[in-house]
């Protein structure tokens, strides 16, 4: 399981924009790694939007914002579209990044048990190394949590 102040875990994932998007590969620049559960609902949509208005913010702090969720890159695309995100999408429908950092839990809806994605961001600095998570996130308040995180590293 991902520690912090441990180097986080390497992976290299499908993104919107066509294109594989790998942790090694965004060395020298922070990460802000955002796990939510399902694109284009209430909670997932204002998270979003939130990164998207701040998004310049967390790029003059050379901070790149990927989102990830279990769902495929035909929704991930239409999901980015419809809200303008100016950031990438991860799609990680085999579940090896949401394991690598433990964000499967059980939930209760409607009275059943389902297995899904526990909405938590992780902090990366330019190393790799993570230095901040925050888990059961709730989303009002929570970008700005992220982006003075950010302005302290």
């Amino acid at each position: 399981m991902v520690e912090v102040n441990q180097s986080a875990p390497d992976f290299s994932l499908p993104a919107t924009g066509d294109q594989t998007i790998a942790l090694a590969d965004l060395q020298g620049r922070r990460v802000v790694l955002y796990f939510y559960p399902r694109d284009s609902t209430p909670g997932c949509t204002r998270e979003g939007q939130d990164f998207r208005d701040q998004y310049a913010e967390f790029q003059a702090l050379n901070t790149e914002i990927l989102g990830v969720s279990r769902d495929s890159l035909r929704a991930h695309e239409n999901f980015k579209a419809k809200q303008e995100f100016p950031f990438e999408l991860l799609s990680d429908g085999d579940e090896t990044l949401c394991q690598a950092f433990d964000v499967i839990k059980d939930k209760n809806m409607y009275g059943k048990v389902v297995r899904g994605i526990e909405r938590s961001t992780f902090l990366i600095d330019e190393k790799g190394v993570l230095r901040q998570e925050w888990r059961k996130v709730r989303v009002p308040g929570h970008v700005d949590a992220v982006l003075a995180a950010v302005r302290e590293l």
